[in-house]
């Protein structure tokens, strides 16, 4: 039984949404407009500001996608919303971030500066605070999207386990090991 599948999803008052010819589902808000295409065998019923996603048979896979389909509503009502936010601190030191335009620049440690090239519906900000690690924030409607530049970002130098060095996630706790010294009695 999917609880997240059958949970109403309120619109707000800024935000429509409709079903478009195929099964396609469209959310225009402030913060942009998103598209979502869902299998032709549910159904998408829109009344008094809900939203419910049915399922046509107790099917296993249409459990499974009930409730898949709910949460990408769901994401696209809240993206073009009020979006979504992360933030990625650069820990090491000599590390910096810059942004121009769509452009992401950073100083990794690497003999050379690593240049990302941002999709245009996310903005990104870059700011360094005396004291503090350098903090990239990403600003984007479409929540996949997001996770998956960040999930770039990242990657280009991922958090060590001894010192922490690395790009991590605001807030992330990461694992850390003892260095050769913690063996030696």
């Amino acid at each position: 039984m999917s609880r997240i599948g059958k949970a109403p999803i309120t619109i707000p008052s800024k935000v429509t949404l409709e079903v478009l010819k195929g099964n396609v589902v469209k959310a225009k808000g402030p913060q942009g407009e998103l598209f979502q295409p869902i299998d032709p065998d549910f159904t998408v019923k829109i009344d008094a500001g809900v939203a419910t996603i049915e399922r046509p048979t107790e099917q296993k896979r249409h459990k499974a996608l009930h409730g898949t389909y709910r949460s990408l509503v769901n994401n696209m009502v809240t993206g073009v919303g009020t979006g979504f936010t992360k933030v990625l601190e650069l820990v090491g030191v000599g590390y910096r971030a810059t942004v121009t335009g769509s452009v992401l620049e950073l100083a990794l440690g690497y003999s050379h500066p690593v240049v990302l090239l941002l999709p245009s519906e996310i903005k990104a900000s870059a700011e360094q605070l005396k004291g503090q690690n350098p903090k990239v924030t990403l600003v984007s409607a479409d929540k996949e999207l997001l996770g998956l530049v960040c999930a770039k970002i990242r990657a280009q130098r991922k958090p060590e386990p001894y010192k922490g060095k690395g790009i991590k996630f605001e807030n992330e706790v990461l694992r850390r090991k003892a260095g050769k010294s913690a063996s030696k009695k």
